[in-house]
């Protein structure tokens, strides 16, 4: 699939900003399966300096900085990215969770220490509650990693309420296990806790997903949303991507744009100003075929 990707994000402040610096996470990454063909972003404002590199975690990342007084500030990506499908993958067929455990203690690859950074407890992602209880009704022993990893996240579809008014962006994990209920951003930080739990690495994916208006009625411009799900490290396959909100092993229907150890690391747009007072934030996002 061939996708045009516009992420616009609005910030309209009560009063003046006098100076703001922002980081964005805006800018797609290159994966096996994804083919960026071009990814910019746009500002209302000329910046007083920006610049682009590679964060710690790969992702390409924007700074920018405004020394102009302001009230509105618009920031809009816009990508081009091809997504192939993922080869199929039996689930059985991966390593054991214990096995990979072990391998994890004193990694022989490239692949597998990278992967050992992921498995520790990250800010939002740490937990003191019944985390690993809920892991290991998936993580029995002995059982493939990838198949309980594809179980546990079927039960987080199941059992955790999607609801867009219960949770922000500084939910704490603890609280979603305890209210059964967030977004996608919660649903995934769900899995990664479970995961981690049990000594098993697993990183936060962000990135989008395109919806489908109802049958006979057109698009809406801005109508799609940002996205996120997790991805576990299942040798002999490597890392693979799992979506709770949605039940499904990610493919072609899903655009990466970049990854950490939870939201945090990869929030979309984030800064510091310098006045304002209060501030409206908008978002709009379109992720279309460019068959379309």
């Amino acid at each position: 699939m061939e996708y045009s990707v516009r992420h616009r994000t609005t910030y309209r402040y009560l009063q003046g900003v006098a100076q703001s610096w922002h980081l964005s996470h805006l800018l797609l990454r290159q994966t096996p399966h994804q083919t960026v063909q071009e990814s910019h972003v746009t500002l209302n404002l000329e910046a007083a300096s920006r610049m682009v590199r590679d964060d710690y975690f790969g992702n390409q990342v924007e700074w920018f900085f405004f020394d102009q007084v302001h009230d509105l500030l618009e920031v809009v990506a816009q990508s081009r990215v091809q997504v192939a499908p993922t080869p199929p993958r039996a689930p059985e067929k991966s390593l054991g969770w214990e096995a990979v455990r072990r391998l994890l203690e004193a990694p022989d690859d490239d692949a597998a220490r990278e992967a050992v950074q992921y498995m520790f407890d990250s800010p939002m992602t740490a937990f003191t509650g019944a985390v690993e209880a809920y892991a290991r009704v998936s993580f029995t022993p002995g059982r493939p990693l990838l198949e309980a990893a594809v179980e546990l996240m079927h039960r987080i579809h199941d059992e955790f309420r999607y609801d867009t008014s219960v949770t922000d962006v500084s939910t704490p994990v603890d609280k979603v296990y305890e209210i059964r209920a967030g977004v996608c951003q919660d649903l995934a930080h769900a899995g990664i806790a479970a995961l981690r739990s049990i000594g098993l690495p697993a990183r936060y994916v962000s990135g989008y997903l395109m919806t489908q208006p109802p049958p006979g009625q057109p698009r809406l411009v801005g109508a799609d949303a940002s996205h996120a799900w997790f991805s576990v490290f299942a040798p002999p396959f490597g890392w693979i991507d799992l979506d709770p909100t949605n039940a499904a092993i990610v493919g072609e229907g899903h655009v990466t744009a970049a990854w950490g150890r939870d939201y945090a690391d990869v929030a979309p747009v984030t800064g510091i100003i310098l006045g304002g007072h209060d501030h409206i934030v908008d978002v709009g996002v379109d992720v279309i075929p460019v068959t379309e």
